[in-house]
């Protein structure tokens, strides 16, 4: 097994610092999310302090529903010297739109399911080609066709 200096680490020691797995490692460098590394004479891959600061930059971006382009911009953008917050800005308020459209779609999609089991019982009997429960339910406005209840 090769051995790092102090200051550097392995492919598996930065994937255990940071959370991800080597393949991850791999395909951000792929991708040009990750520099290519320093390697040992023996061809093994090897890491600084600075690759582990931007792998965690690339989780956290990650964890507020960043893609991989975007941060890929973010990082071309710092690189460059230029500040990236307006970017950020701009795509993270594009992004909780997206995200208010999902949750009300998600809402509404809640709303459907929950009209369908009001009426379940009531249709159990009905002739239907494949299942009454879908087919005489009309998504949208919470009511199911036929159905007759109390």
């Amino acid at each position: 097994m090769p051995v790092a200096t102090a200051s550097e680490l392995l492919i598996g020691e930065l994937a255990d610092a940071v959370g991800v797995n080597a393949k991850t490692i791999r395909y951000y460098e792929e991708i040009g999310l990750l520099p290519p590394p320093d390697r040992t004479a023996s061809g093994y891959r090897v890491y600084g302090t600075e690759d582990v600061a931007r792998l965690r930059f690339i989780r956290r971006a990650q964890q507020l529903d960043l893609r991989l382009d975007e941060i890929g911009e973010i990082l071309a953008l710092r690189e460059r010297g230029e500040a990236p917050c307006g970017y950020v800005r701009d795509v993270a308020e594009q992004r909780l739109a997206d995200l208010d459209e999902r949750i009300a779609e998600m809402k509404a999609a809640r709303d459907d399911l929950a009209a369908l089991l009001e009426f379940a019982d009531d249709l159990a009997d009905t002739p239907a080609d494949f299942c009454a429960l879908i087919e005489h339910h009309n998504p949208g406005d919470g009511r199911t066709a036929n159905a007759h209840h109390a």
